[in-house]
């Protein structure tokens, strides 16, 4: 299928046959302020507005979260390295895994507030075309960090989901909310939360 993520591993094997030096990163979900992918930002509009946070499965998938902070400084590291960075491919992300529901949670906690949480089984849903749901992929998505951490004498200093959610909080949601910048897009929601309430 195209994608890409494999066009990512077409760049490496291309770089590999013409023996140029290069190496690569892998970052799991980068977070933090001006993100591309505000994948945080869901959790933090639906627990701001008083929302349920709506999590698809059983809300225990591992996943991996990384500052956008910890990612410039691993990648600004490779400069002055290249006799261990050439070649090697590095996962980025901080040193922990958490759900789903730990997300919400961590995301709840630097609101002050608590998370309501309503699983869903996405196969029960047609979403409308176009809209997205929940912003990672229901699967168990994370990665060690080792060989960043001892080739580029790096360490994460965002090193807890916690430490990343306050960031990006206080950095970035706040001015976009401010702005008048959130989608309060909660069209895919209201479909699972009024589904929920009909098997309740």
């Amino acid at each position: 299928p195209k994608s890409r993520h494999k066009g990512k591993l077409d760049s490496e094997n291309c770089l590999k046959e013409l023996g140029l030096p290069w190496c690569s990163f892998r970052p799991t979900y980068i977070c933090g302020p001006q993100n591309y992918n505000p994948v945080e930002r869901y959790f933090f509009e639906r627990v701001d507005a008083g929302r349920p946070v709506c999590i698809p499965g059983h809300g225990q998938h591992l996943t991996g979260l990384g500052h956008v902070e910890d990612l410039a400084v691993a990648m600004a590291n490779c400069i002055g390295r290249e006799e261990r960075t050439n070649g090697n491919v590095y996962n980025v992300q901080n040193t922990q895994a958490i759900t789903f529901d730990g997300v919400a949670k961590a995301a709840a906690k630097v609101l002050g507030k608590e998370a309501e949480i309503i699983h869903y089984e996405p196969k029960d849903f047609n979403f409308p075309e176009g809209k997205k749901a929940f912003p990672m992929r229901p699967q168990h998505f994370f990665t060690g960090i080792h060989q960043a951490m001892e080739h580029l004498d790096w360490t994460p200093k965002y090193d807890t989901v916690e430490a990343i959610m306050k960031d990006s909080y206080e950095n970035d949601f706040v001015h976009v909310k401010a702005a008048g910048g959130l989608k309060n897009d909660f069209v895919c929601d209201d479909m699972v939360i009024e589904k929920s309430q009909v098997l309740a």
